[in-house]
């Protein structure tokens, strides 16, 4: 599909993006203004007591920041100024709530407006708490199922899932409901809520009313033992998949698009390479063999890591949008690179090495910090005795020799 075929096409649409303070969601945010600056509107849904806070909300963790300089320079500061007063509008809500935690007429009004909404609102911690993945990742996608059969101009639901951390071949075919990936399990979703609420309750009783740090551990360590029990590694991944599920369940005729990106690291080219919002998946390891405190790993350098350029997670959702516009059914998409264009270990190990001998970190003393490659295992119980050997036994002698 021709580029100018898909940015005509958003001329005159009105669009609802959920978590458009998120890292995706500032992109499409900034890629609709810039190639289709004639789009009719943008509301952006955020989590804020009133539109006045929601907006501030947007103005800071959104539109200041530097990945909108690009339209900044082209339209001029006012320009630039006239275009968001124009285009965006704010939404205080929730998608953790039926409509969005909206009410009355302003509901009324946007199920008149709406022609594509894009769901990607969700926490994308691999350690958040349960109930709190569950409201977010789960209710949310219910719930914005609920909010498009009311849009009476629907043209599009768009859901950001993920392909979650399997290997292999993964096909593009929906997750049924209670399907997990530990063989000879069943997943009730409602039991899964009802546990929540239930723990949270003991909770209180044992604290007599009082829930302090004891409650965020508790609902951390309730999501993780629930993923690892049906077979997935987190909470992030174990909640988007009860999402999907939910939403299977509930879109009946509805358009809609599950798109499901790999890993997704810094941009390519667009609006300008290597724009990134905080350390993210891979970048974490970047990161740390930068600053040399990354001395050994378990893995293997054979090992392939799939990982997609945020930009182009952008242009496969303006894509899909287009080409599945007013489409009945379900249509999803794997955003990964693995197949075409793989990412080894040993690539990635060998890139951060020469990449950091050539640009090398400074130590405060004006002398670079020397490269050293970290220690690879593909054993746990080598990497295990490794940890124990070099830093377990010195602090134990330490420790005696304290006493």
């Amino acid at each position: 599909m021709e580029a100018s075929a898909v940015v005509g096409f958003f001329q005159d649409k009105t669009i609802l993006i959920t978590g458009s303070t998120g890292f995706l969601g500032k992109l499409l945010v900034e890629k609709i203004l810039r190639v289709q600056p004639c789009v009719k509107k943008l509301y952006l849904l955020v989590r804020a007591a009133d539109d006045a806070s929601a907006e501030q909300r947007i103005l800071s963790q959104v539109l200041e920041k530097d990945l909108f300089n690009t339209l900044r320079e082209k339209h001029g500061l006012a320009g630039f100024q006239r275009l968001v007063k124009e285009k965006i509008v704010p939404l205080a809500g929730d998608t953790g709530f039926r409509n969005f935690g909206l009410h009355g007429s302003r509901v009324d009004s946007l199920c008149e407006d709406i022609d594509v909404i894009v769901n990607g609102a969700g926490t994308t911690n691999f350690y958040e708490r349960y109930d709190v993945a569950l409201a977010s990742n789960v209710l949310g996608a219910k719930y914005g199922c609920e909010f498009a059969k009311k849009c009476r101009n629907l043209k599009l639901l768009l859901h950001v899932s993920t392909d979650g951390t399997q290997g292999g071949l993964l096909l593009e075919k929906a997750l049924e409901m209670g399907e997990t990936l530990q063989q000879g399990y069943h997943l009730d979703i409602e039991s899964e809520l009802q546990l929540v609420e239930k723990a949270k309750d003991e909770l209180i009783v044992a604290k007599h009313g009082s829930l302090d740090q004891s409650e965020k551990t508790a609902m951390k360590e309730l999501g993780f033992k629930r993923a690892s029990h049906f077979g997935w590694p987190n909470v992030y991944t174990f909640t988007k998949a009860m999402g999907e599920m939910l939403l299977e369940q509930h879109i009946e005729d509805l358009p809609v698009v599950i798109i499901r990106p790999t890993m997704v690291t810094s941009t390519y080219q667009d609006p300008f390479p290597g724009w990134i919002e905080g350390a993210r998946t891979i970048d974490v390891m970047i990161v740390a063999y930068d600053k040399q405190s990354f001395p050994c790993f378990i893995g293997d350098l054979k090992d392939i890591m799939d990982v997609v350029p945020a930009d182009m997670v952008v242009n496969v959702t303006l894509v899909a949008m287009v080409v599945h516009w007013n489409e009945k059914g379900r249509a999803i998409y794997h955003v990964s690179s693995s197949l075409r264009n793989p990412l080894a270990g040993y690539l990635f190990e060998d890139a951060c090495l020469d990449y950091f001998s050539i640009h090398p970190r400074t130590l405060e003393n004006g002398k670079p910090l020397e490269n050293r490659r970290p220690y690879l295992f593909k054993r746990f119980s080598f990497f295990r005795a490794y940890l124990i050997l070099m830093y377990k036994l010195p602090l134990e002698i330490l420790h005696a020799v304290s006493l």
